[in-house]
């Protein structure tokens, strides 16, 4: 077995089960190390025990490396396939996931994610993905490293220098762009023009008024830049908690639909946003919806069975599900408002 592919399997599924960031880190690291090698000097080093000398390197990390160069799987990789959940193949959610082609929320390094840019690439194109959205973080969220508007132009062109080689593959440009206080988003508008997707997200005063809450969700909503509004109770229901935010649901979504911004289905575990209650009030305001991860390591890639768990449950139409078109299909709406005529004649 190859020990780099041993190595970025086991942090994938530590990350998959939201182990400590450190003992992720310490697989990717040797991952990194190992690739990194001249020819043959992995086996040697693992033949003469000293393979640990290296920087980066652990007893742990060394050990998967000797057995995957002997041609075994690794014991702890097999430890971690046994006791991992069912990826999603058969089960809740397995036929819709099927269905899916992409994931317009992820985050990298560039911002508050663990990976690079490059990495979860390989690891959306590695699940099957034809395309996956990139969404770092914009400048007023600073505890996440959100983007200025210069680092984010200099994103634009890591990411189209990175797609000269991916294909057919594509990794699409875009912004988890914070809604202001007044429903304003947080970019400079030339730079929200030239991103493919724009996901708007609050994360500040979540406990203001009802009625102010709804009124600066429905601006963010109707925004001309706006496609896909993002986890929008902002509730965590794993740890301490975090309360949704209240607004009125029934005004927000008919902004949504009117507008065709789609309500993002939080697939992340602490998340689980909206909740199912106002999933099926949005299945009935007739909007679309975004399937996605909000993922800020590769192994969270895996998490969308856990959204379209919810959504078969609620009764989300496949069809207006904007995760489960083509590219090109995904390119047409957020930059000329078409949808395809599937679902134009649902």
């Amino acid at each position: 077995m190859d020990a780099v592919a041993a190595l970025e399997r086991i942090a994938f599924l530590l990350e998959r089960s939201l182990a400590p960031g450190y003992r992720v880190r310490a697989f990717r690291t040797a991952a990194r190390v190992v690739h990194g090698l001249p020819p043959g000097e992995a086996a040697a080093r693992a033949a003469d025990g000293s393979l640990e000398s290296l920087k980066g390197i652990g007893p742990k990390t060394a050990q998967v490396v000797r057995e995957a160069l002997a041609g075994e799987v690794p014991g702890y990789l097999r430890k971690l396939e046994e006791e991992s959940e069912d990826t999603g193949r058969e089960g809740p959610g397995a036929a819709l996931r099927a269905l899916l082609r992409g994931d317009c929320h992820t985050h990298s390094d560039w911002s508050d994610g663990g990976s690079p840019i490059e990495e979860m690439g390989r690891a959306a194109a590695a699940l099957g993905h034809e395309w996956t959205v990139l969404t770092d973080h914009s400048p007023r969220l600073t505890v996440a490293r959100g983007l200025s508007p210069q680092r984010l132009r200099e994103q634009l062109d890591a990411v189209a220098g990175l797609n000269a080689g991916w294909a057919p593959f594509r990794l699409l440009t875009g912004i988890e762009c914070d809604i202001l206080d007044d429903g304003s988003l947080d970019q400079e508008p030339e730079l929200l023009e030239r991103l493919d997707v724009v996901v708007v997200s609050v994360h500040s005063k979540l406990r203001m008024d009802a009625r102010a809450m709804t009124r600066r969700l429905v601006a963010a909503a109707r925004d001309p830049h706006a496609d896909v509004l993002g986890h929008c109770t902002g509730r965590l229901v794993t740890g301490r908690g975090r309360p949704e935010s209240r607004f009125d649901a029934d005004e927000v979504f008919a902004a949504c639909a009117e507008s065709g911004t789609a309500v993002e289905i939080n697939s992340r575990p602490e998340r689980l946003d909206p909740p199912r209650r106002l999933l099926r009030r949005a299945v009935a305001a007739g909007t679309l919806f975004a399937i996605d991860t909000d993922a800020h390591a590769p192994g969270q890639l895996d998490w969308q069975i856990l959204g379209c768990a919810r959504a078969e449950e609620c009764g989300v139409p496949a069809e207006r599900v904007v995760t489960a078109w083509s590219a090109d299909e995904l390119l047409g709406w957020t930059r000329e408002g078409r949808v395809p005529a599937r679902v134009a004649g649902a």
